[in-house]
């Protein structure tokens, strides 16, 4: 199979799960839902989607259950919108590359304060440089 017309398709999936997904399903239980990325096998039979789901653990695992339920649905929509001649079998798994992400860059900015002020007080005091750092001396 050529590669460019996989990624073409998977994100042409994409974007018509997430449209799927915000304008035509009406389940309750279906929280806040990003679709990330899909993934496709070679044949093109079976598609991986990756949602991110935001909010507590019960509600991401109401919403996985949800998407779940309503496989078929979405799975019967997508072949009305795609123009090929076999829709792939979906799939959808739970991603939290986005959360994981949020975490960490709100501790890179913690630490990234927290050095500021130990610079800023390490200047105005005079106190012994940190490991690592070399001493200046004033002349």
């Amino acid at each position: 199979m050529i590669p460019y017309r996989r990624e073409k398709l998977s994100s042409q999936i994409i974007k018509d799960i997430s449209a799927i997904l915000h304008t035509q399903m009406k389940d309750p239980r279906l929280g806040l839902v990003s679709v990330t990325r899909v993934t496709l096998t070679p044949d093109l039979s079976e598609a991986k989607v990756f949602v991110s789901v935001l909010g507590a653990d019960k509600e991401k695992k109401l919403t996985m259950s949800a998407l779940r339920h309503a496989r078929g649905f979405v799975q019967r929509e997508l072949s009305h919108r795609l123009a090929i001649r076999q829709c792939p079998a979906i799939e959808f798994v739970r991603d939290d590359s986005i959360e994981k992400t949020i975490k960490l860059t709100s501790k890179i900015d913690k630490l990234t304060k927290e050095r500021e002020a130990r610079v800023r007080g390490d200047a105005s005091a005079g106190q012994a440089p940190e490991r690592g750092e070399v001493a200046r001396e004033e002349e």
